[in-house]
């Protein structure tokens, strides 16, 4: 088994990312979501495990207005409004 020296160890690291990289930009196709993302809209990210429980956006956004609705009137007075 032949021994790699620690110089040849870094310069295949370096090797590994280009100067320059060239895409190929005739192939792009427009974001099919961003119709979808409107002014005014916030987007969440989700851990999996809570993500599996809801189908939809529109479930999520129901459990959050049905939690704020909930709440005691002086946390929510006027900050929420309905997305519909």
């Amino acid at each position: 088994m032949k021994k790699i020296s620690a110089r040849r160890k870094s310069q295949t690291a370096r090797d590994a990312m280009r100067k320059e990289y060239r895409f190929d930009y005739s192939r792009a196709k427009p974001n099919r979501f961003a119709e979808k993302m409107s002014e005014g809209v916030i987007a969440v990210v989700l851990e999996p495990d809570v993500a599996a429980i809801f189908k939809s956006s529109e479930a999520v956004n129901d459990l959050l207005r049905s939690v704020i609705a909930a709440m005691p009137e002086s946390k929510n007075s006027g900050k929420v409004t309905s997305g519909k």
